[in-house]
């Protein structure tokens, strides 16, 4: 009965996609999210929006002209229909202004077609003799989350939305001078020694996992919108939830773990929803769909600084971004793809991006294990592309107790102290900075320059 069915398909909205990009190439950054070039059904039109998109990703304008250009080079222009099919989108539509609207359109009905290849693949797990039930359930349920995850992706909503979840308030908040100031980190040494985050800079902070990368990225983007600057995080790793958590058990001063399972006294129940007053009108924009291509990444952040006037981006983390569609290079070569990509929105919006990196298992072969440069995982052209190279070292995770005093019989155990090394400092000479790792409350804390036992504060 199915078999005489046409897939499901709309072709008019894919020329109506078309034709909107033709009209406003700039209506790329409002479809980049919604749909991606293996949605459309019809092969021709799956080629002129690659073309649209390979224009847009290099900066160069979207028209007619361009375009027939770019499928000429591609030597696909005869058959797509040569400049008339061209000029026939171009007038399936008046305007872009429903550009959105037509790109749902395809993406569902892609979405369909996914479903229904996936049916046939979980059929035939079924009639399948060798799979044991347990093993077909978890492969129907892979191939079901694969359809799930190949939807449009989220996009970025405010913190207040996401706390409003677990409780509501409000805070009022200086302005900073928006386009035109550094960044402050709310790290005093650290500011001094980059004269704060400075726009148009790819800072790339990096350290092997369970070294608080994230959480010093948060502490950040916590103390520059209390100064009231605009905030981008885009996290491939963790949820909205969780960096919301972690920025409120700072914020409060709760055990993040009993903050998480709800187990709180009346006193921190208290500090929570003081803590909740002050993040709520924070201008941090989370957005945590996973398994970002830059350009879809781009597209948001030029939508939320067109309307906001982004200050900072972070992006968690590096070695998660997608790469572009079907591309055959290996990943170091997509890596220098993507920071170079990175470093160009840093120039782009005219803000500092801070990209999480982690580093390679080299660290743990060497005796000293202090990170290098070299140690960047799957670095490519990381540390060219990058203004500000930036790593979390701390040597309680690499000593015990008693093995620290064989090597330093003199010298107290560095119990939570970490050091935030600047490798490369496109702007000033390079340093270690001292910080405090508080992992009870989610947050790095400045010391003083000589450590005295207890942490200055933030």
């Amino acid at each position: 009965m199915y078999a005489e069915r046409l897939p499901p398909h709309d072709i008019a909205a894919e020329e109506s996609v078309l034709g909107s990009l033709l009209i406003d190439g700039e209506a790329m950054s409002r479809i980049a999210p919604l749909v991606k070039p293996e949605d459309f059904y019809r092969e021709r039109n799956r080629w002129c929006f690659e073309a649209c998109q390979s224009l847009y990703h290099r900066g160069e304008p979207i028209d007619q002209v361009s375009v027939a250009r770019e499928l000429s080079i591609k030597e696909r222009l005869n058959e797509v229909g040569g400049p008339a099919y061209l000029s026939h989108v171009v007038t399936v539509v008046p305007t872009s202004a429903h550009a959105e609207h037509f790109a749902g359109i395809v993406n569902g009905a892609a979405t369909m077609r996914r479903l229904i290849e996936a049916a046939g693949q979980i059929a035939a797990i079924g009639y399948s003799d060798a799979a044991d039930p347990q093993t077909a359930l978890q492969k129907s349920e892979d191939i079901l989350f694969r359809v799930s995850n190949a939807q449009a992706s989220r996009d970025f909503v405010t913190i207040r939305e996401v706390l409003d979840q677990y409780l509501e308030g409000t805070a009022n908040l200086d302005p900073l001078d928006h386009g035109v100031a550094p960044v402050p980190t709310g790290f005093t040494d650290l500011d001094n020694a980059l004269g704060r985050l400075q726009r148009g800079d790819l800072f790339i902070l990096a350290a092997r996992p369970a070294l608080g990368k994230s959480t010093l990225a948060m502490n950040i983007a916590r103390n520059a919108a209390g100064e009231g600057a605009v905030i981008g995080v885009i996290s491939l790793e963790m949820s909205r939830e969780q960096l919301a958590l972690r920025l409120l058990s700072a914020e409060a001063e709760v055990d993040s773990h009993l903050l998480r399972l709800g187990l709180l006294g009346e006193t921190a129940q208290t500090r929570v929803m003081t803590g909740i007053g002050a993040l709520s009108d924070l201008a941090v924009y989370m957005d945590d769909s996973p398994a970002q291509t830059v350009l879809e990444m781009r597209s948001k952040l030029r939508r939320l600084h067109t309307s906001r006037s982004l200050d900072l981006v972070i992006v968690d983390y590096l070695q998660l971004i997608s790469g572009r569609e079907n591309r055959g290079d290996n990943r170091v070569q997509e890596l220098s793809d993507i920071t170079r990509q990175l470093k160009a929105i840093a120039r782009d919006l005219n803000v500092p991006v801070i990209a999480i990196s982690q580093l390679s298992r080299a660290i743990e072969q060497r005796p000293d294990h202090h990170p290098q440069l070299s140690d960047l995982r799957e670095s490519g052209s990381i540390e060219q592309d990058a203004d500000v190279v930036a790593f979390i070292h701390r040597e309680d995770k690499y000593l015990t107790p008693e093995q620290w005093e064989q090597r330093h019989p003199t010298d107290a155990y560095p119990a939570n102290l970490a050091q935030l090394v600047i490798a490369k400092n496109r702007h000033g000479p390079t340093r270690a900075i001292h910080l405090y790792f508080d992992g009870k409350f989610s947050r790095f804390q400045t010391l003083a320059t000589e450590f005295s036992g207890a942490p200055v504060g933030v």
